[in-house]
Order: C-alpha cells, then structure tokens, then sequence
C-alpha cells in the first residue's frame, strides 16, 4: 500500500460508518429464505472418482451467523464429512457465502447441506507444522513438505514405503540469439522454496502454500506459488501451480515442468507405464513386455501384465521365455508430447544414448500418466492438457532404480516461449503518432509498454500416491477425473433466491417475446463457445480468451489487426458469461467463464513490475496494449468464481487489487489525450468515476465481503459518500482523490460522461452497493446516472447544465431499466425495451441470428461464421437482456419480437 497513515485513517472515519447498514435491496427479498441447499455435480450424474472437491454456497441476509456450522447428507440419508468456513459475510455480519469441502474417491448423485453439526471423517487430514518442513497425513498416505532447499515434496509415504521422493519444479531456458542461429546451449533451473504457510489443517481438507524463485547458476527468476491440496482418507492430492514471467526480451523459456522421482522396486515385468488417450483410451506398457514374443510365457502371465497385476512367479512360466528375459529390451523412458491442440506423440527408448522409437499419435491426449508397479508408483496429470498445449509428459528411468516424472507446462520438444513484442513500433514514438495507429488498426501502441513482465499463468494438477498399478477402470476414472475435476453447485434457484450478485432472473420462456430473447442469449453464447473449438483458440498463454471482431472479407477473427485481436474483457466478456451460467446452471457456460477468468485474471494483468494490479487493453498480444488500466483487471470479473469454488489463487488475485488505487501514481490512463499538463499527485489524483472507480469498489466490496483489510470497507463507504456529495454525481465524470485519506474531493462541478464508464462491471457494482449500502445520496447520484444516460439533451441540460451523446444505447438500456425498477416509471420501463430493440451499436432489428458454413476455398477449415457477431456487442447484448428481464421483465409487451 501507498504510504497511509493507518491508524489516523482508521480512527477518522470508522465512527461514522459502524455497522449495521441499511438494508435496502434492488428487488424483493424471497418470501421464505432457503434454510438449506440441494446440491449436484455440475456436469450431472455421480463421478466414478475425485480426488476430494470444494464448492462455495451463497445464504440469504440474517439466514445464519458467520460461524454457522453445517451438515451434508446423500439422498439416502447417510451423513457425509464436510469441512465449513465462510468466505463472505453481509454487512450485518451474517453469512453470506459458505464453502466446503468434501474427500473422495466415492461420490454420490446429489448431497443436501442444511445447519447442524458436521461429520467427523473416520481418518481425519492432519498437519504438523515444524521448524523445517511441514508433515501432512491423510490417514492413507505422509505427505513431507520441505520449508527450504530445492524440493517442495521431500516424500509420499504409503504403507510405509515411498512412493515418491524430490518433488521440485524445474526449467530451462536459452537466448533469443541461440534459438534463432540454431544453438542448443540450454541453461537448468529449479526451485528454491523461500516459505511455506499452513492454509488449512483439516479435519476434511488442509492446503500448503508453497512460494520461491527458480534459482540456475547465475541468477534467480520466475517466483511461484504452488498450492497443495490434501482430503482425509485418500490418495489424492491437488495442486496448482502459478508463476510470474519476470525475464527480459532476452531471455526464451525452452521448457517449464513439475518433476518428481518415483522408487522402483519391482521387477522389470511388475512395472508399468499408462498414459491417457483419448475418449477414455489407454496406452498400456510394461517396462519389460512379456506378452508379443515368439514363445508364450502362458496365457495367466499375458493376462497379468496386460491388467497390471503382479506377475505369477517366473518358475511358472514356459521356461523358453523365462530363461530368456535378460534378452528383452528394457524400456525405460517415455515421452507423450502435445505441441498443438490437434495431435500428440509418445515416443519410448531402452535408455539415453539409443535412439527413440514412436508407439502411437492421436488428436488430444488428456493430459494423465502413471508410472510404478506392483508395490506402489505415482498417477499424475495436468487438467486442459493439449488446450493449454505445448505440453508434455516425460517418464525417465523407470528401468532403473527411480523412474523420474516430469510434467511439462511448456514442453522441451516445443518451439522456445518467445514473449518479446510482434512489430518495431512502426515509427510511432510520440503521442500523436500513437493516436494516428489507433485509427487504422484500433492498437493504442507505445513504446516499451508491450512487456509480458509481471503476467502470470496457473496450471493444475492432481498427483495420485498409489499402493500398486490401478486397473484400467480406476486410471481410465482418474484420467477424467484429470480432465474435467468434479464440482458441486447449488442450482440457480439457490443462487437467485439467496440475493447475489445484483439484478438478474433465472431463464424463463413463458411468453413469446421471452422466449425470442432466450433463444437470442442461447445462440450468442453457443456461437462464442463453438468459435473457441473451430478457430482453435487455445495454447498456453491462449486458451480462456476469445478474439474481439471479426473479418468478415477474410472469414477470419482479426487476430493479426491490433485492438481487434484478443478481447481481454473488453466489456465485461466474463461479466456476461458468468450472469449465463448463474441463471442457467448450464455445465458449459460454467466452464468456458472459468477458464476465462483463469486466463483474465492472470495473463491479462501485472502481478509484478511498475504496472502491478494493472490489466491490458485488446491486442495481438495480450500484454501489448499500452492502455494499462483497472477496467481490464478489475474484482468485478472474477468474484464469481471465488465465491462460487473458494479458490485461494484467485482469492491472491482479489487480495492483490485491494490497494490498487496507487497505480493512479504510476501511470496515468489519460496521458495520451489530456489537454492540460497533469502531474499526479498522490493527494489529488483525477481519478474517473466509471471504469477507475467501479473497480476499486470491486476490490474493495470484495475485501470487506470476505472480512478482510478494514482499509478497503473505509475507503468504500467513504468515496460512496463523496460521490453522493458531487453537484453532479456520477456524471460528474471524474474527482480528485487523496490516495492518503481515500477521498475525493466534492467540490468539483463539471459534466463528462464516456460511452465505456458503466459497461466495464460499475452497473453490476452499484447495484449491489446500494441493496446492501444505506446511502441515499450516493443512490440518488446513481438513478440520476442512469436516467440521464439516455435521456434528450434537453433533458440533460435542463439538470446537470450540459449534454452528451448518447453511444452504446443497447448496452445501456440495462441502466434505464433499473432506473425504472427503483422508481417504478412505466415510462422508463418502456423506454428501456426501446432502447434496447433499436439495437443502437450493438444488435438491431433484422439480424438473421444464424451462422453460415463457410468451406472450401474460403477458409482453411470447415467454420461457422455469423458476420454480424463481435464479442463486445455479444457481452452487453447478454447483460442488457439480463438485467432487463430482471428489472423491467413485466412491462416487456408478450409479443415483442423485433426480426
């Protein structure tokens, strides 16, 4: 934080804002609150296997207090462990969020959570937290966590043995230099762990934070944060594994990985290498294969090895192959690498200094692999494994005494991660060059601005401590369970009637004009979600995002036009996915936002470096755009999967925006266009009321929400008094902020209103603030806002004393609508379904809501096209009609259909 003088803060504002607040609320509050919740896995059906899961439930204001405790049940009435803790509270301190976690490997259909006392697993996770490393047991397997050295895992132990030893993250990298004149000099890093913090310690579930830096020979770089995740009574452990790019435009990433060392002590026929396939298939092999030979051993022996079982002993055998067994090959090493999202290789060799021989190809491998034998060896796999491709995993040495496992976040075998800038500025190195570029190719480029430092990515994994080879059905569970990790979810009419999450109503086709709207939603979103498949918008740094505008001369998203290329949010994508699957409950919708905010969250936004807590604009790269701001970062994006799963990665994230009102120092977003000389001023930064502040008042709703830094509910309450207390309110435009006492200034008159100010999460925001925020002024600000927005410039000028023009008229038709919910002006209500059928700058009457197949010459592949579609109009469209039927649904005449 900013230099704060925290307890003059603290004490000057606190007395005027103690709790409890009004309670004032958008829409009614439901007649009776849900009292418990029906809870089923997200994709339907009961999982064959998990490795123990985490879902987060939302409660009704004054259903339960914060400590509630709760109990889950199956349909047949058995009580299941659970683990129970909030993760958000309503302003009267009552719960509002609750998240809980469950063990595997068995599932039921559906569970039903409901007040009570918890049941105690029968082999409870323990933790011991000592001096130089950290003792985690499940009551299956003794999970030993080092506090410093190399090794994040010094050991698994299972039934007494190891089954895995020296867990470490490795890398390698080269220069740009040698990549390109063919030089293969490679220089080895690994991990030096720096601190471990004990985040849960049972008696379900226990989390180890694990953060260091990559240390080689002469420097260290890329810190990490690895989580690990263990449940009572299994095998299983989760883990994810996030780092921050900090090289320089020198430095070429060739390979990236998490490695662990696996004992072998089994016969060469006792050992077993599986690697997953495809549509559930497995490569089944044995280090030394006793089945194909010229003389049978016999069928039993055949069979046993096939299946993964202990061999009968040898003297059972045909003594032609028994005598015979030191002349098979030992294949030690395998490889399974996916350099693109349509095909994989696995390769096997006897051991280094012999050449490699290919096993088999496929399309897309899903990402598992085990390696071990009779007395116990390691499952692993790496979730979106060819969408996050190039990718890789290696099996080393499993002929001898330890088989060594890697798997490759950024395979070896792939072309080096080159991260530097795609063009040379093109001569555009003063502002008014600049702007020029941003009218032919919508790219705001500046120089040295277009850095990957401080971007970050997540991966995750699930790691499997065995007693001895699975059978096929188990790894062929354990590979889908790799695939696609079971979740539990309360179902959207939990989810509506516990008052979340602002204006929005569940799907509902009751009458024509409804159904025609629905239809409309159900294709946008079919349409983006199918683009990702048939434009192949995947790869590492890739895959979560979609592009932004569409080339309908070449049938090709402008993924090569600057500002046209990746959307990075651009008008809240992830807003409008997340609200689809909140009133829907739909398995696809949940997962494409959820790789969306994985992908936002990191790659999109500075973790590191000058423009920390900073996103990028829209761009070829997606960390090219000059335009670093708030609106791109913003909590507003990713509350919902916090809150949703209690994931603790992007709980970091939200953490890291509560004080991101400092980049106001670092950076100003109006420099390229400010018409006066502007020098920030920590105590009087110009800070705008739309797209600035409706993202700090994420990060800091978000923070009080989850009861943590006080600093972020002071600052909160009080700028929604200071913009109560503008002459002009929101449309004011922009206030000067005191970074020191987290104020505005009042006292400046002005009208400036932007097309972009409350289509980047403000609406979705204010909404809530004021159903849980007793402010009068600052709602009346926000009404004004709204009414305004779309009003005539005589009405505008009549009071405010000036006038704007109106952009974007669909997208905001969403603000006329709630102004009309809160007053009750069926003269608003109409004017907001006006608004939104003209269709101005988004979708109008006349659009054929269809794709075309275009083929043949015209594309590279067979692709779906619907011209008329770009993904900003699809996210305000999307909010727009959700918000809409929310708000103003009744005054929707039955029959309107605009064709």
């Amino acid at each position: 934080m900013a230099k704060v003088n925290r307890r003059t803060f603290l004490g000057g504002v606190a007395a005027a804002y103690a709790l409890p607040f009004g309670t004032g609320t958008a829409r009614a509050a439901p007649v009776e609150p849900p009292r418990h919740a029906s809870l089923a896995w997200l994709e339907g059906g009961t999982p064959a296997t998990h490795a123990g899961t985490t879902w987060g439930v939302p409660w009704p204001r004054g259903a339960f207090p914060k400590d509630q405790t709760f109990s889950l049940v199956t349909a047949t009435g058995e009580r299941v462990p659970v683990q129970t803790w909030a993760t958000g509270v309503w302003p009267d301190g009552s719960l509002k969020w609750s998240a809980h976690a469950i063990s595997g490997p068995t599932a039921a259909a559906g569970y039903r959570l409901e007040p009570g006392p918890a049941q105690a697993p029968a082999q409870a996770v323990t933790v011991q937290d000592k001096a130089e490393h950290v003792v985690v047991r499940t009551g299956v397997i003794e999970v030993t966590v080092r506090k410093r050295g190399a090794d994040l895992v010094e050991r698994i132990v299972r039934d007494g043995r190891p089954v895995v030893q020296r867990g470490h993250l490795v890398c390698l990298r080269q220069d740009h230099e040698d990549e390109e004149t063919g030089g293969a000099k490679r220089e080895k890093f690994v991990s030096e762990v720096r601190n471990v913090i004990v985040e849960q310690s049972g008696p379900v579930r226990a989390v180890l934070r694990v953060d260091g830096v990559h240390r080689g020979k002469r420097r260290e770089w890329l810190p990490f944060t690895v989580r690990l995740y263990f449940f009572a009574g299994t095998d299983g452990i989760r883990m994810t594994h996030t780092f921050v790019w900090d090289g320089t435009e020198d430095d070429c990433l060739r390979g990236l990985g998490i490695r662990f060392d696996v004992p072998m002590r089994d016969e060469l026929y006792d050992r077993h290498v599986r690697f997953g396939g495809e549509e559930g298939g497995l490569l089944r092999e044995a280090v030394r294969g006793i089945t194909g030979l010229r003389r049978d051993p016999g069928a039993a022996v055949r069979a046993a090895q096939v299946a993964g079982a202990k061999l009968p002993p040898v003297s059972t055998w045909d003594t032609r192959v028994s005598g015979r067994l030191h002349l098979i090959p030992a294949w030690g090493d395998y490889s399974l690498s996916q350099l693109t999202a349509d095909g994989f290789a696995i390769r096997k060799r006897t051991k280094p200094g012999h050449t490699w021989v290919d096993v088999d190809a496929g399309r897309r491998a899903s990402g598992f692999g085990y390696v071990g034998g009779a007395s116990g060896g390691l499952a692993f796999g790496l979730r979106d494994f060819w969408r996050l491709h190039p990718t890789q995993l290696d099996v080393r040495g499993a002929a001898g005494e330890k088989a060594e496992v890697t798997v490759w976040l950024w395979s070896p075998d792939a072309r080096p991660m080159d991260l530097r800038f795609y063009h040379d500025g093109l001569g555009m190195d003063t502002f008014p060059e600049q702007l020029e570029g941003l009218q032919i190719t919508y790219e705001d480029y500046e120089p040295g601005f277009g850095t990957a430092y401080g971007v970050a990515r997540t991966s995750e994994l699930t790691l499997w401590a065995l007693g001895s080879t699975p059978d096929d059905a188990s790894l062929a569970a354990m590979a889908q369970a790799v695939r696609t990790p079971p979740l539990l979810v309360a179902s959207p009419e939990h989810l509506h009637a516990a008052g979340v999450f602002g204006d929005w109503s569940l799907v509902d086709r009751s009458t024509p004009a409804r159904a025609a709207i629905e239809d409309r939603l159900d294709f946008l979103f079919d349409y983006h979600r199918d683009q990702v498949e048939q434009r192949r918008w995947y790869g590492f740094w890739n895959y979560g995002d979609v592009m932004h505008t569409y080339d309908a001369d070449r049938h090709q998203w402008r993924y090569d036009v600057g500002g046209y290329a990746w959307d990075n949010s651009e008008l809240s994508t992830d807003l409008w996915l997340w609200y689809a699957y909140l009133r829907s409950g739909r398995a696809d919708v949940f997962r494409m936002a959820e790789a969306m905010t994985r992908h936002t969250g990191e790659v999109d936004v500075y973790h590191l470096g000058q423009w920390k807590d900073l996103g990028s604009r829209h761009n070829v790269l997606h960390w090219g755009c000059s335009a670093k701001q708030l609106r791109i970062s913003t909590a507003a994006n990713r509350r919902f999967y916090y809150f949703l799963t209690a994931d603790e990665r992007v709980g970091d994230l939200l953490r890291e925006l509560v004080d991101a009102d400092r980049t106001f120092v670092a950076l100003d977003p109006l420099r390229k266009i400010r018409t006066e000389p502007y020098t920030p001023d920590p105590k009087a930064l110009a800070v705008g009321l739309g797209t600035d502040w409706g993202a700090l008042a994420a990060a800091w709703l978000t923070e009080w929400e989850r009861g943590g830094d006080p600093v972020a509910r002071q600052k909160l309450l009080g700028t929604i008094e200071d913009i109560g207390a503008l002459k002009n309110g929101f449309v004011t435009g922009e206030a000067l902020y005191n970074l020191e006492t987290g104020r505005f200034a009042t006292d400046r008159v002005q009208v400036s209103v932007s097309h972009l100010s409350a289509v980047f999460g403000l609406a979705e925001i204010c909404s809530e603030l004021i159903s849980i925020v007793d402010q009068p002024a600052f709602e009346k600000a926000w009404l004004q806002y709204c009414r305004l927005y779309g009003a005539t410039k005589e009405e505008q000028q009549a009071e405010v004393g000036g006038s704007w023009n109106v952009g974007f008229r669909q997208m905001h038709s969403r603000l006329t609508a709630y102004a009309a919910a809160r007053t009750g002006d069926a003269a608003l209500a109409r004017r907001a379904w006006d608004e939104f059928f003209a269709g101005q700058d988004g979708y109008g009457p006349g659009l054929p809501w269809r794709t075309t197949r275009v083929e043949g010459p015209n594309a590279l592949r067979p692709v779906d096209e619907a011209v008329f579609v770009s993904t900003n109009a699809s996210a305000q469209y999307g909010l727009a009609a959700i918000q809409n039927l929310a708000l103003v649904g009744d005054a929707l005449p039955p029959q309107r259909v605009d064709r």
